[in-house]
């Protein structure tokens, strides 16, 4: 038999077989190799394989003094890995776990990031606008106000309306006919309001107007209309009342028996009259009939 045949018959590559030949042990995995493809050469060969065992074990100084016989049987030297491809397996294996490493921080941090964003968004909304950080500046300062009573939005004129919380769920969205009432819920939320007339409605807490809720024919949004935000709100100016002339019975001298009937002089005549009695020269006077 060539060494060809024997490798075919026995499984095992044919520089292996070579080496056993050469008694060159050091090019084998190791004893329990060497012992194994030894035994399967001299069974193909029909030799003694317990005798080439014990001769390679003697070679190797791993001598058994019982001639234990070994049970292994060679597989294909195909499937035993060479040590290169070992190396090359480790150095994969620590790619794979150095980049599912990176993978679970980055997955990690991005999932903080999102976290926080979450949370900086729900800060964000829960601030809202100035008028939402002063109706909460007023509950976390702990200020007890008194609520008023029920607050109630009276539409003067037909308006589009929207009331919802501090979560953002809608107390109520409509089209609020002339005339129409709605009162806003006491455990509402922080109850906000987004209208684009407020100069159509009228709120009162406890029955009691107050100021309103923005100026005139401008969009209003995230206006707080609990009682105690509108309780907080600042009181408006009263307007200046426009002056309106004087009426005033200037006596004149008549004849015996006729009336005369009083007449009415502007501010300007009445100013010029107080300056001639005071004995000043009057700017301006106007005649009785002016």
């Amino acid at each position: 038999m060539s060494i060809a045949d024997v490798a075919e018959v026995t499984r095992v590559a044919q520089r292996q077989l070579e080496a056993i030949e050469r008694s060159d042990f050091s090019a084998l995995p190791g004893t329990p190799y060497a012992v194994g493809f030894a035994r399967a050469f001299a069974r193909a060969v029909g030799a003694d394989e317990v005798e080439v065992a014990r001769g390679v074990r003697a070679e190797l100084g791993a001598s058994d003094p019982a001639d234990r016989y070994e049970m292994f049987e060679p597989v294909d030297p195909a499937r035993i890995p060479p040590r290169r491809l070992a190396w090359i397996a480790a150095l994969l294996a620590i790619l794979l776990g150095t980049a599912y490493a990176v993978w679970r921080t980055q997955f990690f941090s991005v999932s903080t990031d999102q976290e926080v964003s979450d949370l900086a968004n729900r800060a964000s909304e829960q601030a809202g606008t100035p008028a939402q950080r002063q109706a909460q500046k007023l509950a976390a300062s702990g200020t007890q106000a008194v609520s008023g009573g029920p607050v109630v939005l009276t539409a003067t004129q037909d308006v589009w309306l929207r009331i919802y919380d501090a979560q953002g769920t809608r107390l109520l969205e409509k089209q609020m006919l002339k005339g129409e009432r709605y009162t806003v819920p006491d455990q509402a939320n922080n109850p906000m309001i987004l209208t684009g007339r407020p100069n159509a409605l009228s709120v009162t807490v406890g029955g009691k107007p107050v100021a309103p809720l923005g100026p005139p024919e401008r969009t209003i949004a995230d206006v707080p209309v609990s009682a105690a935000a509108l309780l907080a709100r600042p009181v408006a100016a009263p307007q200046p009342a426009t002056t309106a002339p004087v009426t005033q019975a200037v006596p004149a001298a008549t004849p015996q028996g006729s009336t005369r009937k009083p007449v009415t002089l502007s501010p300007s005549t009445m100013k010029a009259m107080d300056e001639a009695a005071a004995g000043s020269q009057p700017s301006s006077l106007a005649s009785p009939e002016q």
